[in-house]
């Protein structure tokens, strides 16, 4: 395995003192939100759920974190930083390029939604829109990169993103102490793989999947990474054809449970967020509370159960 030997805590408390020293205060240390568990209509004595508000980071979502890390940790040529989306890594990507000053090319697959190309064309980015799916804009940006010698950000599968997305499970644990489960969305794998590589152990990491985005469930099935068809409500930020060589390993590692979510139960939590707590969040974000929704995912009597609320890229409009 390629990252066998790695510690990825040691990785990540590296990313945190990295991006409190160089970031010039780029990154901001979002909310944790402690309610019980009847807020949300569940008959669970002295459980409580957390909800970790990260919808409301720099970018719109988790993954400033990661990119800021990774051009942070890395010579950035004159030619610039590019990287391949289906928009929120492409979105964190040039707010970072953007504040170090450096030039940003952007490869969205055409199912991307326009509110996130506007978003990016607001922030300098010149976005480049190839192919249906995130496959199709990975292969163009790669190709690209060949070319031109830019700095490749990958949207999940680098050391550094993972790190950088660690950091958020270092920063609910500093904020709240450890939770007993930490319920997370799973694309590519970058964020799984962070808060994997944090925790370890120590608390229940529970990956989280739309049924028509599922490459962490598929690969689990055939014991290796495999290809899986993407769509469905999700696939702009979950739709990575195949899960990330890391995320595979740390899943391995620390994630004993790989759960899928209906379209239909992902949108409900969608609406529930925004109708009873006008949290104003993507579908990718909702996937946590669908699972308690659904009852995918049980709390324990007086278990601590973190949701990852993890992106509100979404134009208003789509939660009227």
């Amino acid at each position: 395995m390629i990252h066998a030997t790695t510690n990825w805590r040691l990785e990540t408390e590296g990313a945190v003192r990295r991006l409190q020293a160089a970031s010039a205060g780029f990154l901001r240390e979002t909310p944790l939100w402690k309610l019980p568990a009847g807020a949300f209509g569940l008959e669970i004595p002295q459980a409580e759920i957390w909800l970790k508000l990260e919808h409301l980071q720099v970018s719109g979502s988790f993954k400033a974190r990661g990119m800021m890390n990774r051009l942070l940790a890395n010579e950035i040529p004159a030619s610039g930083v590019v990287v391949a989306s289906g928009g929120n890594a492409g979105i964190a990507t040039a707010a970072a390029a953007r504040a170090l000053g450096v030039r940003c090319q952007v490869f969205l697959p055409g199912l991307s939604p326009e509110a996130k190309r506007a978003r990016l064309r607001a922030l300098g980015a010149e976005v480049v829109v190839v192919g249906e799916v995130y496959a199709d804009a990975l292969a163009a940006c790669l190709a690209r990169q060949k070319e031109t010698g830019a700095l490749l950000t990958h949207a999940y599968d680098q050391p550094e993103v993972v790190a950088g997305a660690g950091t958020l499970g270092h920063e609910i644990e500093t904020q709240g102490g450890l939770p007993d489960a930490v319920l997370v969305s799973v694309g590519g794998g970058g964020l799984v793989a962070g808060l994997a590589g944090w925790f370890e152990r120590r608390a229940r990491v529970v990956a989280l999947e739309p049924e028509r985005a599922p490459t962490l469930f598929r690969a689990r099935e055939a014991g290796e990474p495999v290809d899986v068809e993407v769509g469905g409500i999700a696939a702009d930020s979950l739709g990575a054809r195949r899960i990330g060589a890391i995320a595979w390993e740390l899943t391995q590692q620390h994630v004993q449970s790989a759960l899928l979510l209906s379209d239909d139960a992902i949108r409900a939590a969608q609406q529930w967020l925004w109708k009873e707590m006008k949290l104003a969040v993507e579908p990718a974000a909702a996937l946590p509370l669908a699972a308690l929704q659904t009852g995918a995912y049980r709390p324990r009597e007086g278990e601590k159960v973190c949701l990852i609320v993890c992106g509100a890229n979404v134009d208003p409009a789509t939660l009227a």
